[in-house]
């Protein structure tokens, strides 16, 4: 575990205390390492306080293939490729802490979101929700803001991101010149709109 690691994990803990339920929303461009932190926070967070944090990622909720259709298909991953309504519900049965919740987990290789992939527990008091457009200003994404107890952002210089993201393309069996048209003409486009018009952060993460 790293000093900044460890320090974020006690200061999350520090802030839960005394809640029954805790939210943090990680937000960041894609290819940021958002589905990496927040695994690694979420363990920092374990291992000070077993089995007392949970994660919930926003890419969960894409709208399936068969939803989006021919036309939206290409440019899956933009904001309204999102069930924003379904994440907002699900965010606010977790903070009322009543019942275990059910969220959806996505299986990149398959390009599919697996329903009730995870269980976040009552146990789990300080739950981590990762994703793109978390503090997007823009409705319906706005509207998540209030559920959340503490904000993250993941600053990464665009050029780490186009590195990142045209090798995962290549893992993902695209060709260079796939990757490439991927990673430019969709993902970097997302990636501006996330750095641009986001709401300030409780804190910034480099």
């Amino acid at each position: 575990m790293t000093p900044e690691l460890d320090s974020l994990a006690r200061q999350i803990i520090g802030s839960a205390e005394g809640a029954s339920r805790y939210l943090v929303a990680l937000a960041g461009p894609p290819g940021a390492g958002k589905s990496y932190r927040s695994a690694l926070l979420c363990e920092a967070i374990n291992q000070l306080l077993p089995s007392q944090a949970g994660l919930v990622p926003m890419d969960g909720y894409h709208f399936d293939n068969a939803v989006l259709g021919k036309q939206q298909l290409p440019i899956k991953g933009a904001p309204h490729t999102f069930d924003v309504d379904g994440l907002r519900s699900a965010l606010e049965r977790i903070r009322q802490a009543q019942h275990p919740v059910a969220v959806p987990v996505f299986d990149r290789p398959l390009d599919l979101a697996r329903a009730g992939g995870r269980l976040i527990t009552l146990e789990q008091r300080i739950v981590i929700v990762e994703g793109n457009y978390l503090l997007l200003d823009r409705s319906p994404w706005r509207e998540l803001r209030p559920l959340f107890d503490w904000t993250l952002f993941l600053d990464v210089d665009d050029e780490i991101l186009v590195d990142r993201l045209i090798l995962r393309w290549l893992e993902m069996g695209q060709d260079h010149a796939g990757a490439l048209e991927r990673t430019h003409r969709k993902d970097m486009l997302n990636a501006q709109l996330v750095k641009r018009c986001s709401l300030p952060p409780d804190q910034h993460w480099h």
